[in-house]
């Protein structure tokens, strides 16, 4: 049974890629050709593509694993946001920070702080602090949950990365390549697949691709058993 069809993928935007000249040939293999001076996918290897992640995806949160969702887009925002409230999956929505993965040993009593200061404010004890203070603290909070807020309950490097847009976040993928953490998520025609473990060939720009494909993503996981997703 098929997670989507070719025509609900096209008539989501799947299938554009980007312009010609802005291509990397390692992702010729998923393309049907071109038109009007953009790569169009083969929509056929999308929705077999999808299929196949899907079921990792689902297996993995079943087996417990923590799948880290990546994407500072603007346009995918909303959508991670929902995804990590109603699957308990952490994300980064606004900005990846430096040695997240690398260097998380480092980054754990930042994400510590957030808490701390969130408590303070809920069970009113940050009034103990003069006013001065109390207003750094909340500054301090506001630049910490634009950082970690999606994070604020990893305790440990996640086992699995999904990026939404490989070459915006490349970073990411650096930094997971090198602590061997595998990669899923969407391949536009300007990633270099082997960047990932396993991909879906698509538009990663248009929002309707992204809530269609990420919609997919979200149904899987509130369907898959639930493990400890810490």
């Amino acid at each position: 049974m098929t997670t989507a069809t070719v025509r609900e993928l096209a008539e989501n935007a799947c299938h554009f890629g980007h312009k010609v000249n802005r291509w990397n040939p390692k992702m010729a293999p998923y393309l049907w050709g071109k038109k009007g001076g953009v790569h169009i996918f083969d929509l056929e290897k999308t929705a077999e593509a999808l299929d196949h992640l899907l079921k990792t995806i689902s297996d993995l949160s079943a087996e417990g694993k923590t799948i880290l969702f990546v994407s500072t887009k603007p346009q995918t925002k909303v959508i991670l946001t929902e995804l990590h409230k109603k699957t308990g999956h952490p994300v980064i929505v606004n900005k990846w920070v430096g040695g997240l993965l690398t260097n998380f040993e480092t980054i754990k009593p930042r994400i510590r702080r957030l808490k701390d200061i969130r408590e303070m404010i809920k069970t009113g004890d940050i009034e103990k602090f003069p006013k001065k203070e109390q207003s750094q603290m909340k500054k301090e909070m506001e630049k910490l949950e634009s950082a970690f807020a999606g994070i604020v309950d990893m305790y440990k490097v996640p086992d699995a990365l999904f990026i939404v847009d490989g070459s915006r976040d490349a970073i990411a993928i650096r930094e997971a390549k090198r602590l061997h953490i595998p990669v899923y998520g969407i391949a536009d025609s300007n990633v270099n697949p082997a960047d990932y473990t396993d991909f879906i060939p698509s538009n990663d720009d248009a929002v309707t691709a992204l809530s269609f494909i990420m919609g997919k993503v979200f149904d899987v996981l509130k369907k898959a058993p639930k493990g400890g997703h810490k």
